[in-house]
This record gives C-alpha cells, structure tokens and sequence, in this order.
C-alpha cells in the first residue's frame, strides 16, 4: 500500500460494492429494510457493502474472522460510521450493541468481529459500544449452508440480553458482521426489544 493508505489500498477501495442503502433509510427503496417487515420492528437497516462470494468483500470478511485482522474490522466501521454521520444518522442512537460470539467461539478466535466493526462505527459517529449487552447462550455453529427456517430455528431462543438496564428505553443500533437472511439480527432485535429497548436499527458490513 501507498503511503497514507490503511487496510485496503485505493484501488481495491474504489472497487469495492458499496450499497447506498442509508440513502433511502427507512423506506421501500431500501431492499435491507423490506427483509424485516412483518417480522420485527427494524427502525433503520443498513449494510456498507454487497456480498459477492469470491468478491473482494469475501476476502476481507475472510481477513477480519478467520486472520486475526481486527483493526479492518475498526477501519471499516469508522469509514462507515463517518459517512452515517454525514447523513445526520448518528442522532438516531444512543449506543451501538454488537452480536455476540458463544464464549467458546470468542475464546477461540480471540475476538469478536462484529465487535470490532462496532466500536469503529462509535468512534466515528461517537456512540458508546457495549459488548456485554447481549449474550449467546448456545453456540449454534456456522449457518452457512442453513435454510432461512433452519437459521432462524437455530438462534430463536440463543440470545439474551445480560445487562436490560444499559438498553431500557434506549434506541439501539445492532451490529453484525454479515446479513443473509437476516435472522440472528432478527433475534436479537426480538431480545432487546423485549428487555425495554426503545427502538432498534441493524447495520453490517455486509449483505448477501
């Protein structure tokens, strides 16, 4: 890489499927936010870039769980979270919640991924992150290969939220690495509305 350039060089910057969903933010337009209606009250959704398997965005989600690549995951969360900022975005939150890893997994790997894109979007959009919000209390292994029913009967009753009193009458913004079919957001999003969250908004870096 150049000098001045950090994580991902210019050129594979310029190429990368950016989505311009927080463009259309809570209306039909946004295809992200569609996915939600009729199951769960989703105030905002968003997601940075298109999945495209064996894309650009692939190797660098590959990069950030599987290689110990935990400042991209911050870099690309503060790139995010600056250009949710430009569109008067921030206003809407009071605190960003990352998905969580089963505690076997995190110990694992070291890190959570999710949680790292988390604390860029708070520094650029100056939100606190609470990684301790939700926990998995099951780990559900890979979902991969999983139907839309096979996912969401696999992460249905894996969530809960340790700490109701940090998102009682909060407006959350949900933090996940990458959407498929959108149903462990959905989990979650059930979860902390049923611990008192005011609201909740989803954001990823991803979407399939």
């Amino acid at each position: 890489m150049a000098r001045g350039e950090h994580y991902v060089c210019t050129n594979c910057s310029v190429k990368l499927p950016y989505t311009d969903f927080h463009v259309h933010g809570a209306t039909e337009l946004n295809p992200l936010q569609r996915r939600f209606w009729g199951k769960v009250p989703v105030r905002f959704a968003f997601s940075y870039l298109h999945f495209i398997p064996k894309g650009r965005v692939q190797r660098l989600l590959h990069q950030l769980k599987y290689k110990g690549a935990q400042e991209l995951g911050e870099h690309l969360g503060q790139r995010y979270g600056s250009l949710l900022s430009d569109y008067a975005y921030s206003q809407h939150f009071d605190l960003i919640v990352p998905v969580p890893l089963h505690k076997h997994k995190q110990r694992r790997r070291g890190y959570n991924q999710s949680e790292c894109f988390a604390r860029g979007l708070g520094q650029s959009m100056q939100l606190p992150c609470h990684g301790q919000v939700l926990a998995r209390t099951a780990d559900t292994g890979t979902q991969t290969r999983k139907s839309r029913f096979d996912r969401w009967q696999n992460v249905e009753q894996v969530f809960r939220v340790a700490k109701p009193e940090q998102v009682q009458g909060k407006r959350v913004l949900l933090v996940d690495d990458v959407m498929t079919t959108g149903a462990t957001l959905e989990a979650c999003a059930v979860a902390l509305l049923a611990a008192g969250a005011a609201e909740v908004s989803v954001a990823t870096i991803a979407a399939a």
